[in-house]
Parts: C-alpha cells; structure tokens; sequence
C-alpha cells in the first residue's frame, strides 16, 4: 500500500512538474504560433488535436522567406553534417597516439560505422527537420532510442509538443514532451494491461483510432539506488503516462545513463531555456512583404478594373466594360458619361523595389547570401583573393551558430549512437593503448573546414612575405619551420593524413637522401681528383720532351 502511495506522488510529481514547465514556457507560445503562420504553417503543433490536421498558407503570398530558410537548411545540411562525405573524426587528445597504425584504423573503423548507421537510420531525416526549425524558432527537440533494426530511431518534435529545462550551466538535462496516439498504437507499443480502464474498454469495443493523450518525461532521477543497474535506477528517468489518469501506474517507467535528447539552441541570452531564431527576427520583415504584396495587386486591380461613376440615366442598362465594349450616352450633356471615380497614382515600379529591398532583408537575415555568394555576386571582376576574403567575413557571421550545433546536436548524436554500438557490441576490442582513454569528436564538415581556413590566410601571407625577402636574403628561411606548415595546412583544410609521410618515412627519406648526396659529392671529389692526376701526368710527360 505504501508502495502505491508513493508511486502515486511521484506521478503526480511529474505532473506538477509538466504543468510548471508549460507555464514558464507560455510566453513564447504567441510569438511561435505567429511565426508559423507566416512562415511554415506545416511545422508547430499547439494543440494536441493538430495532429494530421492540415494548416492554411493563406497568410503567404510571397514566398521569399521560405526559399531562403530553404536554402539556410540545405546549406546546413550539406556543409556541417553531410550523408555524401564524412564531416566527423574521432580522436584522442595524444596527437602522437593518434597516428598509430592500429590505434587509427580502429577509430577509422568506428567512425565508419557511425556514419553508416547514420545513413541507414532516419538521422539525416531528423537533422533535416532540426536544421529547419532550429533556424525558425530557434529551439529543436529530438529523443535518441535504441531500434533492434538500425541501432537507432529519432523522434524529433515540431515547436509546441516540447518543454525543456537546464541545470546550474545552462545545459538541456530535461525534456518532457505531449502527443497523442490512437488506441490500437498506444496497445501495441505498451501492452493491453499497462493501459488504463478506458482505452482497454475502447480497445475491447473495437474503437481503435480514438486518440489517447500521452506525456513523456527525461529528467535527472533526484532518488535512486548507484548500486543498482536496473533502469529504474539509472542517472536520467523515463517515464510514460497518459494525461488525466490518476493510477499510479505507468505505461512505461524505464530509464538511462546519459540524456538521450538533443535540444540545439539558435542564439541564447542570458539564463534563457528556450532558443531565439531567424524567424523573430525576421518575422516583421515577412509580415511587410506579405502587406506589400497585396497592395501591389490591389493597386494593379484599381489600375485595370478601377470603380466607376455612372450617371443616374443609366441606371439599369448594361454597361460595356469589355475591349471594344460601346456604352450610348446624350451628347448634349457629355459631362454624364462613364468614368473613373478616382485616379490611382501610384507607381507599381516604385512598389516593386520596396518589395525588392524587403526580399534582400529576409535573403541577408537567413544567410541564404553565404550559402549563393558565387550567384548573387554584383562585381564579376573581384579576384580570387578578393572573392576568398568576402567568404571568410560571411563565413564569420556563423561562427556562433556553427559552435552551437557542434555542442547542442552533432556531438550529443556522435556520443549518443557511439554509447549504442559499444553497448550493442558491434565494435571490435579496442587496442590496449585506447584501454581507459577519452576519445574526441573532431568536426571535420565544410563549414567546420571553411571556418578553420578563416585564419588560414594569414599564415599563407606570411609565407608569401617570407619568401619574397628570401629573394634578397636566403637566410630568413632558417626561421621558417616547413614541416609545421605543412602539418597545419594539411589539418586545417581536413586533408586524409595518409597522404602524408609520418616523421620515421620522413626521417628514413631525408637520410637516405642525405647519403646519396654525400656519396655523390665523394664521387664527384674522387673524378676531380682523377682528372686532376692525369693533366698533371700529361703535363709532366709533356716537359720530359
């Protein structure tokens, strides 16, 4: 009975909890819905019953905005995580360790396997949608789950099915989150006897596509027992109940050992949990061009199909307003004939730039320049140091946003599927040098190259001058070490290592080299010294004569 009793608060814990967590969330509810509305309404649910329920784009007329998160997505997608290339290494922080022949083909091996479960599973899905919404709203929730099938399964959620909170550092460790199921997939998933009375009497009745209202909470586990390795001892609780059911039963009460989800943040300030994104931002900008749009057709309709005014006498006959259209009218009274009410001067052209420079606006404010730099530059002429330059300062800008993703979302996923396949066993043993070391994620995408080649330039210009003052004075080239440029070029720009000679290869050539040059130099000695020998006995066979 006691039992009961406390398992009873501690559901209702989880309640109360889920209830304070949608209160501090409310305030961004009006702006989110607005967002939605003006930009995706196929993305948001803030109702329950939005579920296959399909949203209006009346409010669109203009679809400017959306090309351009369009375009932000892609871009994200193919330039931090994308399926075609690698753009992850795994590492450890002993650089000299790392370029071990066995230690680095089972980190090769590791990532490989990484990123096929990536390909096979619905992750490139999930960082499609995180991508989209992450830039729009500025916040994405996503839960990682063990599949049998594929290792594993996302299940991302669209702005309003989610709450969040953070510990002391700012960090997501809670997520509790709202959807609805029908009867026969809530039966399925959690068993006739986990449900409550009432959907095992709608089960039993045959009303199987009823929808059941469903929570489920992650959070820190405040009471438990280390000693024990049973889930529902683990470091992070996770708990399923149906909403208004007062048991103390669970449909499902399990647990983990390291938070499951991903909740990347666009932009954050302060102690804020929530993220903010491009679309409040540019929610004003939207809305402008949307108003714009429809005053440029109404100003075209009052241009082409203007109001008339019709004298009183015709009050009842048909009036002609096709082309070649006759209207008859009393030429002793000319003044009564048909004609305009008023005269619309507006300029549709002086219209159309606005609308241009708007469009620019919303074009600038979801970077889709950075990602068409090449298409949308005016000077066909720059050079290509002028061209580099001006990626790099566009490149900079999403500096802060390129680091998010890397802490928010692609290292927890890394960390989170690695976790899986060791726990799954489907990595070989590690070699004993790896046995107790940390090993790293090494983001090594297009965006995370390109912002590493940022300072690359420099180093580059610096070698140029170097070189151009060898031309007077060689001897400026003993404070250069070659080797470290290479090395660092070679890293920076993400370049395969194998390409490279390790320092033994390198040793091994230079010496040998070395040798063949002195060999060489002895044999050139030697020759001089024979040739020497016999001018000389010419010479002397010369003056004997």
């Amino acid at each position: 009975m006691k039992n009961d009793l406390e398992a009873l608060r501690a559901k209702e814990a989880y309640f109360k909890r889920w209830s304070n967590l949608k209160t501090e969330r409310s305030s961004w509810m009006p702006e989110y819905r607005e967002i939605s509305e003006n930009f995706l309404p196929r993305t948001g649910q803030f109702l329950v019953t939005d579920r296959n329920r399909k949203k209006h784009w009346n409010r669109i007329i203009d679809n400017s905005a959306n090309r351009a998160l369009n375009i932000l997505t892609s871009g994200l997608m193919s330039g931090a995580s994308s399926p075609s290339r690698p753009w992850f290494e795994i590492e450890t922080n002993d650089p000299d360790l790392n370029k071990k022949s066995d230690v680095r083909v089972w980190l090769d091996y590791a990532k490989d396997i990484l990123l096929t479960i990536f390909a096979r599973s619905n992750t490139y899905r999930m960082l499609h949608s995180s991508y989209e919404e992450l830039a729009l709203y500025g916040t994405h929730s996503n839960i990682i789950m063990p599949n049998y099938d594929n290792v594993i399964h996302h299940f991302p959620q669209t702005c309003g099915q989610y709450c969040l909170a953070t510990d002391y550092m700012g960090n997501v460790n809670t997520l509790y989150r709202e959807f609805n199921k029908t009867v026969l997939e809530t039966v399925t998933e959690f068993g006739l006897k986990n449900v409550s009375r009432s959907v095992q009497n709608m089960y039993g009745n045959g009303t199987l596509d009823s929808m059941v209202k469903i929570i489920h909470a992650i959070e820190p586990r405040a009471a438990r027992d280390k000693n024990k390795l049973d889930a529902q001892n683990m470091e992070y609780a996770s708990v399923y109940f149906e909403e208004g059911e007062n048991s103390s039963n669970y449909l499902r009460e399990s647990g983990f050992e390291m938070f499951r989800g991903t909740a990347p943040r666009w932009n954050t300030r302060g102690n804020d949990v929530y993220g903010i994104g491009i679309g409040s931002e540019a929610l004003g900008a939207n809305k402008q061009l949307q108003h714009e749009q429809r005053r440029k057709g109404q100003v075209i309709d009052l241009k082409t199909n203007p109001p008339l005014q019709v004298p009183v006498q015709m009050k009842g006959r048909n009036v002609e307003r096709l082309p070649g259209g006759i209207n008859y009218f009393n030429p002793q009274t000319p003044a009564a004939g048909i004609r305009n009410a008023y005269e619309v001067d507006l300029d549709v052209g002086t219209l159309r730039e606005d609308i241009f420079d708007v469009r620019q606006m919303l074009h600038q404010a979801f970077h889709a320049d950075i990602f068409l730099m090449m298409n949308s530059a005016v000077d066909t002429r720059m050079t290509a140091t002028e061209v580099a330059e001006r990626h790099e300062e566009k490149l900079l800008m999403l500096g802060p946003v390129l680091e998010r993703l890397h802490n928010e979302l692609l290292q927890p996923l890394v960390e989170i599927t690695f976790a899986h396949v060791v726990e799954a066993g489907i990595l070989p043993p590690p070699p004993k040098d790896l046995e107790g070391r940390k090993l790293n994620i090494k983001f090594v995408s297009m965006l995370a190259q390109a912002q590493k080649a940022v300072g690359l330039n420099s180093v580059e210009r610096m070698m140029g001058s170097v070189l151009n003052v060898a031309q007077a004075n060689p001897d400026v080239l003993d404070k250069v070490n070659f080797d470290g440029y290479v090395d660092e070029v070679g890293e920076t720009l993400g370049v395969d290592p194998r390409l490279f000679n390790d320092e033994a290869q390198v040793k091994f050539i230079r010496e040998s080299r070395a040798k063949m040059q002195a060999a060489q130099a002895q044999a050139d000695a030697q020759m001089q010294q024979v040739e020497a020998a016999s001018k000389m006995a010419v010479a002397q066979g010369a003056a004997q004569k």
